[in-house]
């Protein structure tokens, strides 16, 4: 089990390291986060919904992504209320204060879940939350110290030396752990180290003369922006809180990404941040939009809070000038419901409003219900307003996760199902202005499609390179860069192997 001192420390990405160091020893490997609070989901085969960070790190294991991988998560909607999603199913909206009501009853899916997993796989790596010693709320763990002690688990403990106070973390942790809890903590991990390793011997020395426990490794820091880690998509938001990327040159081109305060599914726009000649930015005031030659509005998991919060901002007044001024505007999920003229929840779904008007940028209306739409999609392409012309016929793939439906006109219309949840599907989807410089649908993962990524990109003067990073080989460059930072025989000691 991988559990941190901290939120970011990156304990998922170490986990993603570690599944594929050791399924490419041949070891039947899959991830496990018992509960994961995080509105980054991804949609598994059989159209459940898990953590995209389990997700990613089912893929770097080499099998299918299961709901018993994550089978809590819970999505905020609100501050202190949440969707609680059980085995990849909605199970409920609770406030924070109501849900460790249910814990008994949660803890028994969790350890089945669990116990499924270590009964087909020959590891299983547990990744923890936040902190394990955030005192106030250790007596309704349900993802850390408790999941540890319930496998017996061997725990590595990771720290953020960018951070600063390395020391406090990783033994501040060791000292408030009980002992019993202290006993399964067998290796540290500094993570995020820059400079020369040489000037932190004294560093490992100490931790390890006052924390008893060895230091297994110490990772370097790995620049998601422009490492071969892009690609692999961060677990949650608090990755994009600061992120406020800038073009690096005038030749580059500038998209801009509204950061909404529910932001969903943000690795959506991964694949062309990892492009070079882009730069991605988050915006959330109409001042730092400037001139982009592009505005996305991504996914959210509060539409109705969201675009309220937009025209609080006078972010819809801007995303409407810029339009007007020839700049491409792409609403994704949510983002594609506002894009719309109005947004209808007769049942209350999401608040007390009836319905709200939209930005007015495409011709669709909204109407929310209760089912929830998860799905793994496929969809052609099937009608072209400017860059999408050359496309006409294509085959994309994506996943759907949506409340609601979205009624398009004929002539708007891009996209004809063609599978979802792998079985025949009929229907359309998505909106496109005849200019074809807005455009909007309801797939996730739209720009993983390299043909319609780039075909979008060149309508913005984009010019294609030749060399781009796959994410396989992005999951194997992980794997070598961070095995030779690990002391793999002390780990393999850990865990039993050979």
């Amino acid at each position: 089990m991988v559990l941190g001192t901290t939120s970011s420390a990156g304990k998922s990405l170490l986990v993603t390291a570690l599944c594929r160091i050791y399924a490419r020893r041949g070891l039947k490997v899959a991830p496990f986060k018992a509960q994961n609070m995080s509105n980054n989901a991804a949609v598994c085969a059989d159209g459940s919904e898990i953590g995209r960070a389990q997700y990613t790190q089912a893929l770097a294991c080499g099998i299918e992504p299961r709901a018993e991988m994550n089978p809590i998560l819970l999505k905020p909607e609100a501050d202190a209320r949440s969707q609680v999603v059980v085995m990849g199913r909605p199970w409920g909206t609770l406030p924070a204060r109501n849900y460790y009501e249910h814990k008994q009853e949660l803890w028994k899916i969790i350890t089945a879940a669990l116990d499924s997993l270590r009964a087909k796989y020959d590891l299983v790596i547990a990744e923890g939350a936040g902190s394990p010693v955030e005192m106030n709320l250790k007596d309704g763990d349900l993802v850390n110290m408790a999941v540890a002690k319930y496998a017996q688990a061997s725990v590595l403990l990771v720290g953020d030396i960018d951070r600063g106070g390395i020391f406090a973390q990783l033994l501040g942790t060791l000292w408030l752990l009980e002992p019993d809890e202290r006993a399964l903590v067998r290796g540290l991990l500094v993570n995020k180290f820059r400079g020369d390793l040489s000037l932190f011997a004294d560093g490992i020395r100490i931790l390890e003369e006052r924390g008893g426990v060895p230091v297994l490794g110490v990772i370097p820091y790995l620049d998601t922006k422009r490492s071969f880690v892009h690609g692999i998509p961060e677990e949650d938001a608090v990755a994009i809180e600061r992120q406020n990327y800038r073009p690096s040159s005038p030749e580059d081109v500038d998209i801009a990404v509204v950061r909404l305060p529910r932001i969903s599914n943000f690795d959506d726009f991964d694949p062309l941040a990892a492009e070079p000649g882009v730069s991605l930015r988050y915006v959330d005031a109409p001042h730092e939009l400037g001139r982009p030659d592009a505005v996305i509005i991504p996914g959210t998991k509060s539409t109705m809070a969201d675009l309220a919060w937009l025209k609080a901002q006078k972010l819809d007044e801007a995303i409407r000038q810029l339009a007007g001024q020839g700049a491409a505007i792409v609403g994704i999920c949510g983002g594609y419901q506002m894009l719309g003229k109005r947004i209808a929840d007769p049942q209350h779904i999401e608040g007390t409003d009836d319905e709200v008007s939209g930005l007015d940028l495409l011709p669709v209306e909204t109407t929310f219900s209760g089912e929830k739409s998860t799905y793994q999609t496929q969809a052609r392409v099937c009608a072209g307003a400017g860059w999408l012309r050359e496309l006409t016929g294509q085959i994309v793939s994506g996943y759907e996760i949506h409340m609601g439906d979205t009624q398009n006109s004929e002539q708007a219309a891009w996209l004809e199902l063609a599978t979802r949840g792998g079985k025949p599907a009929s229907g359309r989807d998505g909106a496109i202005s005849p200019d074809g410089r807005v455009w909007g649908c309801y797939l996730h993962g739209i720009f993983a499609n390299q043909s319609l990524r780039r075909a979008w990109l060149a309508s913005l003067g984009w010019h294609a390179p030749s060399d781009l990073v796959l994410q396989e080989d992005a999951f194997e460059q992980l794997a070598d860069g961070v095995e030779a930072a690990l002391d793999m025989s002390q780990l393999d000691a850990v865990l039993g192997l050979p």
